[in-house]
């Protein structure tokens, strides 16, 4: 089976000219490479993925966008205007056309058609993964999402919930090419939101149509951005071939993008590469030395861009559902008391960690912040995490401290009836590269700082499928390092995975984190410290007019989280070293949404970037 596989990899790199349609292209038109994770849909409307959101990103043209440098310009609208009496956005649309999966025209691209796509969004039985970001956003999209849900009923929390009319919610086509959106509230960061898939339009007699059967296939679903896709075989093979009559059309400079499916791509890449035969592979840690100071191979090694819009950091379990051979209640006991977070938090050496990723620089890649330093500056310039409080944080990981707290949980826990040591389930996805040496490095290295008869940790590896759902929202670990992607340009995108709004309406139901309000859920003592980290997020929310105001506030918010050991902070994502004919900062790039998944703007070169090009290209 392994050797068919790598014979129809081969098969396709090597027929890469002749693409669907029997186009033939020149090679340097066409870029090729590997993936590993297939996605389970196209509809980019409801999926929170980033592999399923690569395909909005590249198939469907957002309001706005933004440049190489992360300056905001114009999309799919040329103009805009807030008008802050009614709380409205108005946008002025371009003329755009949706073309199907052969490239040929369907329709002229609406303003209703953002407005068709809202509704969908907010249409409970399509389960869109995103529909909580409109909450509280969008005028009486709560409204109406709950009204569906509960008709006439009421929720958990005793709030009743009516229908109301879709006319209701705050988007609405003024005419084909005037576009407005009317908020709950001044939102600061509303027009960077836009990048995101959440705002994405489709087209309206498509979804009412096919329903829950959009963005099932290739031929299920229209497009307006830069590519469509010609082909869409799970398991086999993605083919994204550039949209000749979309706006921007001379600025999409690939003509063709070829993805081919291998479960082993991270093994096969490399080798792929140096036949040439592939277009980009990752250089892990275990051949980076060997290519490195091989002179074939020295001059294709280079790096990702830095990334600021993702940010690791490692959850605790507040409401474990693991089997009784971990000791469930014991880690209740445990989690729930704030020594025993704190000497976790202390005791976690991350450089150690982040070094099985990035053996040369880990320290580079180490946070003290959920929020990444560059991420966001105020109105005068200042990062948010020198701001306020956050400029108190300082290095988590502190061995005395690990100690210390350790001494007092022991004494609190005794005395509260838990025994010791206390199992720490780790799980990990075995298909994440590294994972489970990440996890062999933190059970040796914490066990050895706080003591084996203080904590035994556990770690384990999940299935590869359905990683998330089967491990990380059925609440099947106790300790494991999460992460979250910034949505928008705002210290508020760094709460979503920790907050939840007192309407109960969040992102609960195991879907996100939700492991702090399954505190407060459970009755302990970090109820009382979660509901206050939520006030403060609900009073920074709050300002929307003074900059600075907002960001102390946020400040404070974090700052209490992180003091708390609520969560603990980790890394960035670590630069990969790469081997690519891509120049990493020539394409879209902005510190969230899905800026940086597009191919628009860029070139593939005719070699592989070296270390020295990606230093020259990064000045």
């Amino acid at each position: 089976m392994k050797k068919r596989m790598i014979a129809a990899v081969l098969t396709l790199a090597m027929t890469a000219s002749l693409l669907p349609g029997e186009m033939a292209l020149a090679d340097e038109a066409i870029y090729t490479e590997l993936y590993s994770s297939e996605v389970s849909t196209l509809n980019y409307l409801v999926t929170s993925t980033i592999e399923e959101q690569r395909v909005g990103a590249n198939c469907i043209d957002t309001l706005v966008e933004y440049d190489s440098d992360g300056q905001i310009k114009a999309g799919a609208a040329t103009d805009w205007t807030y008008d802050e009496a009614t709380k409205t956005w108005t946008f002025t649309l371009r003329e755009a056309k949706w073309v199907d999966y052969t490239g040929a025209e369907v329709a002229d691209v609406t303003a209703q058609d953002f407005v068709a796509a809202m509704k969908y969004e907010l249409t409970p039985e399509y389960e869109s993964a995103n529909v909580q970001n409109l909450f509280g956003i969008i005028e009486n999209a709560q409204e109406y999402y709950n009204g569906l849900v509960y008709d006439g009923g009421a929720d958990e929390d005793g709030v009743t919930w009516d229908k109301i009319d879709f006319e209701e919610v705050g988007v609405k086509a003024v005419d084909d090419h005037t576009l407005t959106y009317t908020l709950t509230k001044d939102v600061p960061y509303f027009l960077s939101s836009l990048a995101y898939v959440l705002y994405m339009p489709a087209y309206g007699p498509q979804l009412e149509e096919l329903g829950k059967e959009f963005g099932t296939a290739a031929d299920k679903m229209y497009y307006n951005g830069a590519y469509y896709i010609a082909e869409f075989a799970p398991q086999e093979r993605q083919i994204y071939m550039k949209n000749a009559l979309n706006y921007d059309a001379d600025s999409v400079y690939i003509e063709a993008i070829q993805r081919i499916y291998n479960s082993e791509a991270e093994t096969l890449g490399p080798e792929m590469v140096k036949r040439g035969e592939v277009d980009y592979a990752e250089i892990n840690a275990d051949l980076l030395d060997d290519w490195l100071n091989n002179e074939e191979t020295a001059s294709m090694v280079s790096r990702d861009r830095p990334k600021t819009d993702y940010s690791y950091f490692y959850c605790f379990n507040f409401d474990p559902q693991f089997g009784d051979e971990y000791e469930p209640e014991n880690w209740k006991l445990a989690v729930n008391n704030e020594n025993f977070r704190k000497a976790l938090m202390a005791g976690l050496d991350r450089v150690k960690e982040v070094a099985v990723l990035e053996p040369n620089a880990p320290e580079e890649f180490v946070i003290n912040s959920i929020t990444p330093v560059s991420f966001a500056y105020n109105a005068d310039g200042a990062d948010f995490t020198t701001v306020g409080k956050m400029a108190e944080l300082g290095d988590t990981f502190n061995q005395d401290a690990a100690l210390a707290a350790r001494d007092a949980a022991v004494e609190e826990l005794t005395a509260a009836g838990a025994t010791f040591p206390v199992k720490v389930l780790m799980k990990y996805n075995p298909s994440v590269t590294d994972w489970d040496k990440e996890c062999q490095v933190v059970e040796q290295q914490m066990e050895s700082l706080l003591g084996a008869d203080f904590i035994d940790i556990i770690v384990e590896a999940g299935p590869t499928d359905n990683f998330l759902t089967e491990v990380r929202r059925s609440g099947q670990y106790a300790f494991m390092k999460c992460g979250w992607g910034a949505d928008y340009a705002d210290p508020e995108t760094w709460t979503d995975p920790f907050y939840q709004s007192k309407t109960g309406n969040s992102y609960d139901d195991g879907y996100k984190y939700a492991f702090l309000s399954r505190a407060i859920e459970e009755g302990t003592e970090t109820g009382d410290t979660v509901s206050q980290y939520f006030d403060l997020v609900d009073a920074a929310k709050e300002i929307t007019t003074d900059t600075n105001a907002r960001y102390e506030a946020f400040a404070e918010a974090e700052s209490y989280l992180i003091e708390h050991a609520l969560a603990v902070p980790f890394s960035i994502s670590v630069s990969s070293y790469i081997a690519t004919k891509l120049d990493v900062f020539e394409g879209q790039y902005a510190p969230f949404g899905v800026s940086q998944l597009r191919f628009k703007g860029q070139h593939r070169l005719d070699h592989f970037v070296s270390m020295e090009e990606y230093e020259a290209n990064a000045k």
